[in-house]
């Protein structure tokens, strides 16, 4: 039974030393929530073999404090015989008195021959010797055994705290597991309600695009807008920060439609025309902010949203460059001929 002990005892010893090489190798690839989940998995798997670990070297110590416990029984219960032993030696030799051995060597009969009575003395003189000696040899193995018998006592009262330790640090891991995956779904549901609204959102825009273009009334005099393609101006002075097609959100890392291009504006800028057209919308949009939109010849629009501020009415013509408003931190822009939205970054120079 010990041996099968130790030999579960080095089997979970090597469960945690395999672990806690997969944890080095988690923590190394981890990023993200995910990879912390992972991490943290793994953790709980190698405290829940340290614990075990704990448990198993107890009972070896507890089995170890018993075994000693034993052998030191034996060796006082012989220690106590010996001592019995002496003491009745002992007590002949005081009731012979100081000298009796010499008195037993010269109390012979008158001729008999003294070499018996030497060998018997002799053979007392040894036989005490010999029990002396073992009671000496066993008292100090019963030192030894009893000094052994408190490091083990010691060693299982230090592995019961490990245990004790180790058990609360297994309850924090799963806390914090159930915290973290808790965590995992509800960051989970509000990624989903981002990549809804956000679609929403591109949908109830082009929805309205769509209409726009549903009710166009007669086209638009002046030359089409397409053979400007790549010759107009930005409508205010800025930086592309996302670019024309489906983005990965920044930070709620989902992919939603983009039609257009976000512009980083200075608040305040003027937004202006980027070609003569028609104000066919002009208003806050749910989502968007102001927005305005231009109807222009060639059956094509442009969209602006996000201003701060709007300075035109609907079904005011406007002439290239002319100012609709003011921007904002950023400012929205997109492209749209047929109704089908084009990369603003091609129609500009």
């Amino acid at each position: 039974r010990h041996g099968e002990r130790e030999a579960e005892l080095e089997r979970i010893r090597g469960e945690i030393a395999a672990l806690t090489a997969r944890l080095g190798e988690s923590e190394r690839r981890a990023a993200g929530l995910a990879g912390e989940i992972e991490r943290l998995s793994i953790e709980l798997s190698l405290q829940e073999r340290r614990v075990a670990e704990a448990v198993r070297a107890h009972e070896l110590a507890n089995t170890r404090v018993a075994t000693a416990g034993e052998r030191i029984a034996e060796l006082e219960a012989r220690l106590a015989g010996e001592r019995t032993r002496l003491e009745s030696r002992v007590a002949g030799l005081y009731r012979l008195g100081r000298h009796g051995t010499v008195r037993l060597a010269f109390a012979l009969e008158p001729g008999a021959e003294p070499v018996g009575a030497i060998r018997l003395l002799r053979y007392l003189v040894r036989r005490d010797a010999a029990s002396v000696e073992r009671f000496e040899e066993l008292g100090a193995r019963l030192a030894v055994e009893r000094a052994g018998l408190e490091n083990e006592r010691s060693a299982a009262a230090d592995w019961l705290a490990q245990q004790a330790s180790r058990r609360d640090e297994l309850a924090r891991l799963e806390r914090r597991q159930a915290d973290l995956l808790a965590g995992t779904r509800g960051e989970s549901a509000r990624l989903a309600l981002r990549a809804r609204q956000l679609t929403e959102r591109a949908e109830r825009l082009s929805a309205l695009l769509d209409a726009l273009y549903g009710r166009e009334e007669a086209a638009l005099a002046g030359r089409p807008i397409q053979e400007f393609r790549g010759l107009l101006t930005w409508p205010a002075r800025g930086r592309v920060t996302s670019g024309f097609g489906p983005r990965l959100d920044p930070r709620y890392r989902t992919r939603v439609p983009h039609n257009g291009v976000d512009l980083a504006t200075i608040p305040g800028e003027e937004v202006r025309a980027v070609y003569p057209g028609k104000v066919v919308f002009a208003a806050e949009f749910e989502g968007y902010g102001p927005t305005v939109v231009l109807q222009h010849a060639g059956r094509a629009f442009t969209l602006y949203a996000g201003l701060e501020r709007i300075s035109v009415e609907r079904d005011d013509l406007l002439s290239l460059n002319a100012v609709m408003g003011h921007a904002a931190a950023m400012l929205y822009f997109e492209v749209r001929v047929g109704n089908v939205p084009e990369d603003p970054e091609r129609w500009v120079r």
